[in-house]
């Protein structure tokens, strides 16, 4: 009788409610909420980076005239706003798309050189920094 008495008293009552492990803080839905729609908001701030100056300024006349240059400007309106590179280095890719890196150097003093660096695919400016 001890045996069947043991297995009465471990059993649990029917009407017991099952513990369930804590929910990390992660994995809880407000949480998770709250870092998708800061994701979001993020993605849409760096799109809306990108290309609002193009919308706000789609013939870059503004930028030409206050010697900036913006991703999107073809050659000759960034020859408009910095003038002619010190070298330009071309390079085609396997499918034929022209690649040119522009490269100014601004002089600060007699020893000391500053480059500026801008990429074209075709005729348009994809990238650079200086």
């Amino acid at each position: 009788m001890t045996s069947s008495a043991q297995t009465e008293t471990s059993a649990l009552p029917a009407d017991a409610p099952s513990e369930r492990p804590p929910v990390p803080f992660l994995c809880r839905r407000p949480v998770r909420v709250t870092v998708y729609l800061l994701l979001g908001l993020f993605l849409a701030g760096m799109l809306t980076w990108r290309f609002l100056p193009t919308y706000l300024d789609p013939t870059f006349e503004k930028h030409i005239a206050e010697k900036r240059v913006v991703v999107g400007m073809t050659r000759q309106q960034v020859l408009k706003a910095w003038g002619t590179p010190y070298t330009v280095n071309v390079s085609y890719t396997k499918e034929g798309i022209r690649r040119e890196e522009w490269i100014y150097e601004d002089w600060l003093d007699a020893k000391t050189v500053k480059h500026r660096y801008l990429y074209f695919e075709e005729d348009a400016l994809v990238g650079g920094w200086f």
